[in-house]
């Protein structure tokens, strides 16, 4: 047990003492964020304003205002749930580039031990990332004015992060079995880097996308994850904005503002709730564990 923590512990320190490494980790949540700055506040803003229909004077602008910047932060938390799993996980691609897979396959440590130390340090390093992400942002909105969450939403909210990171770091370590070479990956984050912000609604709500794209963006469990955001981290906004409108609309606004800006992922025309995407997301973990297991196991056969 000892050998697996100390492998674990080096997998970590591999990627937390490379700056550089942890900054491009974090490449399309930093691109979310200036591009939201730009143009993408205005924009959505601009959307939700159009939805409102005569209800400009009973909702209040500041929660108009964090309902927005909410969804800065599920967009910035939906990207690096992604990219810092795969960054971390570029240690398998250099230990094999470099042989030191040979070394750690002579070793006393049992092929479960080897892939699991991986998992395990990629999956710590997006908890601890992407929790340093939720908690800024959440004191950050604080400042600025009222999530209406309440403590069971918080630690919900911190719910997610575990259950994406699990399912990411799943899903990537089988794609790092076919990198070859630390060009190859770096080349395939750049794309991820450019997608990510796509596939989980950063740049523009996947609810504006044809139900064919909607399909293809909603198999990634991330996308699902970045749903479950949304929905614990701006409900209480959208309650409080429902309240203050009184039932004068029936409701219809706030669903609105649900549909538009993807609450539910959408799965071959049928809409997804909270329970049905964690299950999803759950299950698509399951059999990324096993296909993981088993292409492992084969890759790191003693000789």
């Amino acid at each position: 047990m000892r050998g697996f923590i100390g492998f674990t512990k080096r997998n970590l320190s591999i990627y937390f003492k490379d700056r550089q490494s942890v900054i491009f980790s974090l490449l399309t949540s930093i691109i979310v964020f200036v591009l939201y700055l730009l143009f993408l506040k205005s924009t959505f803003v601009d959307a939700i304003e159009g939805a409102m229909q005569g209800l400009e004077e009973i909702v209040h602008a500041t929660d108009i205002e964090m309902f927005a910047n909410g969804l800065l932060l599920t967009g910035i938390l939906g990207s690096a749930m992604i990219t810092v799993p795969f960054n971390c996980l570029s240690t398998i691609v250099k230990d094999r580039e470099n042989k030191i897979d040979y070394d750690i396959s002579a070793t006393p440590l049992k092929r479960w031990q080897i892939i699991l130390s991986y998992f395990l340090a990629s999956t710590i390093s997006a908890i601890v990332m992407t929790g340093i992400i939720l908690t800024v942002g959440l004191v950050v909105l604080s400042n600025m004015g009222d999530l209406y969450m309440d403590a069971i939403d918080i630690l919900a909210a911190y719910g997610v992060i575990l259950l994406g990171s699990v399912s990411a770091t799943a899903f990537f370590m089988i794609l790092m079995l076919f990198f070859k070479s630390s060009e190859a990956s770096g080349a395939f984050f750049g794309m991820l880097s450019a997608a990510a912000g796509f596939v989980i609604g950063a740049y523009i709500p996947i609810s504006q996308f044809s139900d064919g794209v909607q399909t293809a963006c909603n198999l990634f469990p991330a996308s699902h994850v970045t749903a479950l955001f949304r929905q614990v981290l701006l409900t209480g906004v959208l309650g409080e904005i429902d309240a203050t409108i009184g039932g004068l609309d029936n409701g219809i606004f706030v669903e609105e503002l649900k549909h538009t800006f993807t609450f539910q992922a959408k799965l071959f025309g049928e809409s997804f709730h909270g329970d049905w995407s964690a299950w999803y997301i759950a299950g698509a973990t399951i059999v990324c564990l096993i296909v993981m297991i088993v292409l492992y196991a084969r890759t790191y056969k003693r000789k």
